[in-house]
């Protein structure tokens, strides 16, 4: 995959109506075997109970990316090594999550792009909540499904229609 978000951004500088958008860096810590990922995404909003996460890789991916919100929780793992193996077999092209996951050695074999604030080994407890397709704000910044993803080294950018590599 070649574009890169640095390109993106310089393309992009000047744009003020909200059709771009930017993380911040330095948030989240790369985990899956592949530094960059980009596609349309898909959103849930969970929290420390990982169902519907599962429910959602476990279907077909379509070189999407799944943006978790789990409301930056440090305390459950939303995201595992089975979970990112099926991830990767049902064709994702990567996770975002805003909380944690575990399963290190396995999430860095996966054949996927994974970005999450952090890790800690404590698992979910499945309870069936979850809400799928809504929009997120994440670190002041709108995240609709629909919009495209774009992650590399340098950092996420988010966009209401695909990016070419300017380059």
């Amino acid at each position: 995959m070649n574009f890169s978000t640095c390109d993106f951004c310089d393309a992009h500088k000047s744009d003020d109506t909200g059709a771009f958008r930017v993380l911040p860096g330095g948030l989240y810590a790369r985990y899956g075997a592949l530094p960059r990922f980009a596609g349309p995404v898909t959103t849930v909003r969970c929290l420390e109970d990982n169902s519907m996460v599962k429910s959602l890789v476990e279907s077909a991916g379509h070189g999407r990316v799944l943006v978790v919100d789990g409301a930056g929780s440090m305390r459950r793992a939303l995201l595992g090594g089975n979970l990112a193996a099926a991830a990767a077999k049902n064709g994702w092209a990567g996770l975002l999550i805003h909380g944690c996951v575990r399963d290190l050695a396995e999430l860095a074999a996966a054949q996927l792009g994974i970005l999450a604030l952090g890790h800690v080994p404590m698992p979910t407890e499945r309870r069936g909540q979850g809400v799928v397709d809504l929009v997120l704000q994440l670190h002041g910044q709108t995240i609709r499904p629909g919009d495209w993803l774009y992650a590399d080294e340098d950092g996420v950018v988010i966009s209401a229609q695909p990016l070419h590599d300017a380059s």
